[in-house]
């Protein structure tokens, strides 16, 4: 049967097709006049009275009262995993939180009206069947051995490679919950310009939005476990990509370079109008892209599928992926992609930015990864406070943000509030776990619930 499958020889496949993925992402000048922005936006279930993360037999119902004339079931062997219409896509991460993914916008206050109805409807459909969702960035009781993944072969696949690589995979895919923006580029010059700023900037962004410091009910030393367990989910694929990133003159090859040498999981193929899938062990993409693997050789599926496996901080598609970042409640989730889109839509404010941190080096922003979990924005970096970098970030995009006369920037104004006095959420959230909550993890759900 795998040679009967195996439909592609190795020779048939050049490194120009593996560019092509990302060449095919280029927008006119037409199209990059209008900004658009992409949203992805998960949100944790928890049951209502205990609190413990919702089971997939109950997201699954709310799955099927949610569908209605507008939208459309999305199964893989027969199980239901999410929902498309003409605008957006439901689907469920591996722990049953469900993310929304809407069609690129050209005006985020659009975005933010859309998940305001999206979040009132979940919310009263998943109380019928005892869930509550959370603007929150981990489960805050249960723990990812309680969790179950749902009947989807490339997690299954996933849970069984990432652990034998590193010790909090399981967290990251089971409990943990965040929000994702994506953007547009006109050709590679102007892909590389945007993906290597938001490479520098991404360990200062998802400090700003720290926000899962409760953990297994109980207040933790981390300001966000959820950013601290990508920490350690696999060095071959996660984290700022590679030094040569952050240098002007890398280029779509380069970064084809690199994740050919990454480890693969699986081969994915359909029969018959069902998905198949096989084990990969000890084999690169370069390697199999050379020899093939058990009768297969490697086709444009394969590459996608191996791209889709690759979990850096920021990473490109036909578009650039801004991922690190923890989910938050209601008046924040636009602050996300505002801040970036402020920023990486605009040269001006791409370069003032770029100036106040012009000393560091890749070493420092791989540092500030590394040590903004467990700080947030109460660290130091060569003499600089980070919260006061955060400050002037959210300054610049605001500004910048003006400027294009959408209205836009009152999205960032409680991000403002945050860094103004030099917090992020998750301080909101210790001082009243405290001083306020009694360590009550009830205060919290009812905090961030989304509804």
């Amino acid at each position: 049967m795998l040679n009967h499958i195996a439909t592609l020889k190795k020779e048939q496949l050049e490194k120009s097709d593996l560019i092509s993925v990302f060449a095919n992402g280029y927008k006119s000048e037409t199209v990059m006049q209008e900004k658009r922005t992409g949203i992805e936006f998960e949100k944790l279930p928890v049951l209502n009275d205990s609190f413990k993360a919702a089971p997939y037999f109950q997201v699954k119902k709310f799955l099927e009262s949610f569908k209605d004339e507008h939208w459309q079931g999305v199964f893989e062997n027969d199980s239901l995993l999410g929902l498309k219409s003409e605008n957006a896509v439901i689907s469920l991460e591996p722990g049953s939180q469900t993310e929304i993914s809407f069609n690129p916008i050209t005006n985020l206050l659009d975005s933010q009206k859309s998940l305001a109805v999206y979040n009132k409807k979940t919310a009263q459909i998943a109380n019928k069947f005892g869930i509550k969702w959370l603007g929150y960035g981990i489960q805050p009781v249960s723990t990812y051995g309680s969790i179950n993944i749902i009947p989807k072969k490339r997690y299954e696949y996933m849970t069984k490679y990432l652990p034998t690589v590193a010790k909090r995979p399981l967290v990251m895919m089971r409990e943990t919950s965040g929000i994702q923006a994506s953007f547009d580029y006109q050709n590679e010059q102007d892909a590389m310009t945007k993906f290597g700023f938001a490479l520098k900037f991404s360990p200062i962004v998802s400090a700003m939005f720290a926000n899962s410091p409760v953990r297994n009910g109980r207040l933790t030393k981390f300001k966000s476990n959820r950013a601290a367990s990508w920490l350690d989910t696999d060095n071959d694929r996660c984290g700022l990509v590679s030094p040569k990133a952050f240098s002007e003159d890398f280029t779509f090859e380069d970064y084809v370079q690199i994740l050919l040498d990454v480890p693969m999981i699986f081969i994915e193929r359909k029969i018959d109008g069902k998905k198949v899938f096989v084990k990969v062990e000890n084999r690169t993409f370069r390697q199999f892209l050379k020899e093939g693997y058990q009768g297969f050789y490697a086709n444009m599926q394969d590459w996608e599928t191996h791209l889709s496996l690759y979990f850096p901080d920021v990473r490109f598609k036909s578009y650039i992926e801004i991922r690190n970042h923890d989910n938050q409640r209601s008046d924040l989730i636009c602050a996300v992609p505002a801040l970036w889109k402020g920023l990486v839509y605009n040269q001006d404010a791409m370069d003032t930015a770029k100036d106040i941190v012009k000393q560091f080096t890749y070493f420092d922003f791989a540092y500030l990864r590394r040590k903004t979990p467990q700080y947030g924005l109460d660290m130091k970096i060569k003499g600089m406070k980070l919260a006061d970098i955060a400050r002037e970030l959210v300054n610049i995009s605001y500004e910048s943000l003006k400027s294009f006369g959408k209205g836009e920037e009152i999205l960032l104004e409680p991000l403002k509030n945050f860094t103004a006095k030099g917090l992020t959420p998750a301080d909101i959230i210790i001082d009243k776990w405290t001083n306020e909550w009694n360590g009550n993890i009830a205060k919290l759900v009812e905090y961030s619930e989304l509804k």
